[in-house]
């Protein structure tokens, strides 16, 4: 099974995605795509709460910030992977190494759908950014479109589609496996 959980900050999709990612693992292992790359001290500090809250589940954490079909190097494809977040991982793709890469957008998704192809199930999970109508500048107008870019090759692919609101999933797609 494929699912994406996409909502506000701190709306407890990433406790839900958890919940069904261990579930759908049975007795298969269960990875952890991590793809926050922390640059500050605020970022260590959400780092730290998200392995703490993992702490005992059964998750192997692999570290994969940039190229995330590398994360299959070595693992049990078979097995369930929860991949936390889709948002973090366009943000690296596209802001790295002093450049803005403008066509990261598209090469995400094309990843992101091809990960799905190669694993047994996955769970994604992405920020939905989308709400307010508020103009951006340029670089995050095209942050913001490439990730929608991504959300919609996900939800195309993916078995079931929920968004998350104060911790109430709204389903759009398919099933939750809880």
């Amino acid at each position: 099974m494929k699912m994406l959980f996409s909502g506000g900050c701190k709306n407890g999709k990433s406790t839900t995605a958890e919940d069904c990612a261990r579930v759908l693992a049975g007795d298969r292992p269960l990875y952890y795509l991590a793809t926050m790359i922390p640059h500050d001290e605020e970022d260590r500090a959400r780092i730290a709460r998200h392995v703490q809250s993992r702490a005992g589940k059964g998750f192997t954490t692999i570290e994969c910030g940039r190229h995330i079909l590398d994360a299959l190097e070595g693992v049990d494809a078979s097995g369930s992977f929860l991949l936390d977040a889709v948002t973090s991982l366009l943000n690296n793709e596209m802001f790295h190494d002093g450049i803005v890469d403008f066509e990261a957008g598209e090469r995400v998704a094309g990843e992101l759908c091809r990960l799905c192809d190669r694993v047994g199930s996955i769970v994604f999970v992405s920020d939905y950014i989308y709400s307010d109508a508020e103009r951006y500048d340029d670089f995050t107008e095209n942050y913001r479109q490439a990730l929608a870019l991504c959300d919609r090759e996900l939800a195309r692919v993916c078995d079931t589609v929920v968004e998350i609101n104060y911790g109430i999933p709204i389903l759009y797609k398919g099933e939750l496996p809880l």
